[in-house]
């Protein structure tokens, strides 16, 4: 009869041996990851911006988020300035988010087409629709403003399935995560200075010159694109249904466990997102006594969190896993509610740059999960999917909030913003399947599918 060599049939000195050896191969490994991380965050990075077809995409997409976040910003501004009205200017807001909820729509025509010429034409029909804004002079052609911003949430629906999937065509999965985290670091950079950007050229010039400047950007867009040398194969049809295919995304969403568990996890940190979205002038007001206009400057910390958040992703990740790395955004966001409750500015500011520092480690490791678990021809439907299962809560939460927020006190509010969030943070730190999510993906373009072990 045989049996399995233990350290008990081996002398004190095999068994110092073995121990010595393993010892040895644990730090050859440690040093292996140490060396492969600096080579991801210098010469890899060096490597990923050295092609073209990467530095004209990240281009396009930065210089679109700069316009974005001007007309944003500056569509409530006018609409308040013509009207006198808080609840007129709101609704420019809200129109965006309705146009959003056709991203079911939009995943599907991104997984249907070919993604570059399609992002071609989304960004010349959008540069041609916001012209419109130029006839607006008084309150009787706020209509049109509307109707506008109505449009720019429905091309958004188009335009952001569509370039999450020409992103994974173009880089490869093993450095997605490298890419999110360069993108959104650009991105908070950007939103630390066009906002005030976009304010200060209304003041100077007027709304007409920020729709021009937005509309110039969606043409820098189609030029970035034109420069993108990719050849891409027509995605094959399907043979289901237009009602399957829209759904398609959604389905997948629900089939894969570690999406799944992303999913229920970010629907309820929205909810605590929206409710932030009411409580900012309180804190400013009632908790530090200080004008409305000083929630511009918590906002810059909000954004130097949230740039630094995006240098360390990558990093963060590689230790930790990607779906750790959302867990600790949700943490983050909590810790930052929380200590908005206390009535100093060095501590409320500390709280901004946590609540900033959360959007970046949340979005990179979702992006980086979804790439790696989707296969490339569902990868719009499956972004417009989750963007929508994300856009719902997070308006119902703004609708309570307002509510709440002329009811109790802004404290309280705070607090319950950091406890949902909790909750949801809680909940993936004990999933097994969000350590390492990376795992049961080794391939690039594996779709994982499972049945939920719990």
């Amino acid at each position: 009869m045989t049996r399995d060599l233990t350290d008990h049939d081996l002398s004190d000195s095999e068994v110092a041996d073995r121990e010595a050896a393993d010892s040895e191969a644990a730090d050859r490994e440690a040093a292996d990851r140490e060396v492969t991380g600096r080579e991801v965050t210098g010469r890899g990075m060096g490597r990923l911006l050295a092609d073209r077809n990467v530095r004209w995409f990240l281009l396009g997409q930065l210089v679109s988020v700069l316009g974005d976040t001007m007309l944003w910003l500056v569509a409530g501004i006018w609409v308040k300035q013509l009207t006198g009205s808080n609840s007129a200017a709101a609704l420019t807001f809200f129109l965006v988010i309705v146009g959003t909820l056709f991203a079911p729509l939009g995943g599907m025509v991104a997984d249907r087409y070919r993604r570059r010429p399609l992002l071609l034409v989304l960004n010349l029909a959008t540069a041609a629709v916001l012209p419109v804004l130029l006839l607006v002079h008084d309150s009787g052609q706020v209509w049109l403003v509307y109707l506008v911003m109505l449009f720019y949430g429905l091309s958004n629906s188009f335009l952001d399935p569509a370039q999450a999937g020409l992103l994974r065509v173009l880089v490869p999965e093993e450095r997605v995560g490298e890419v999110n985290g360069l993108l959104q670091t650009a991105k908070q950079s950007l939103r630390l200075v066009s906002p005030l950007a976009g304010a200060g050229l209304f003041a100077a010039v007027g709304a007409h010159a920020v729709v021009l400047v937005d509309t110039a950007t969606f043409l820098v867009a189609v030029a970035a694109l034109l420069a993108v040398r990719l050849h891409e194969d027509a995605p094959s049809a399907s043979g289901s249904g237009w009602r399957t295919d829209m759904t398609e995304g959604i389905r997948h969403l629900a089939n894969t466990v570690v999406l799944r568990q992303l999913t229920i996890g970010c629907a309820l940190t929205m909810v605590g997102m929206g409710l932030a979205e009411t409580v900012g002038l309180a804190v400013v007001g009632d908790g530090l006594g200080r004008p409305p206009a000083f929630l511009g400057v918590l906002l810059v910390g909000q954004g130097v969190g949230a740039v630094l958040a995006g240098l360390s992703a990558a990093r963060i990740a590689r230790r930790t896993g990607d779906g750790l790395l959302v867990a600790a955004g949700m943490t983050s966001f909590g810790l930052g509610a929380l200590l908005q409750t206390v009535p100093s500015v060095a501590v409320v500011a500390t709280g901004m740059v946590l609540c900033g520092a959360s959007m970046p480690w949340i979005a990179i490791g979702l992006t980086t999960i979804g790439f790696r678990h989707t296969p490339p021809e569902l990868v719009g439907r499956v972004y417009a999917g989750f963007t929508v299962i994300m856009t719902v809560p997070q308006v119902m939460a703004m609708a309570v909030g307002a509510a709440l927020i002329a009811a109790v006190d802004f404290r309280v509010v705070l607090v319950a913003m950091a406890l949902t969030v909790a909750a949801a943070a809680g909940y993936l730190f004990t999933r097994p399947e969000q350590r390492w999510a990376r795992a049961g993906a080794e391939a690039v373009g594996e779709a994982v599918s499972e049945t939920d072990p719990a």
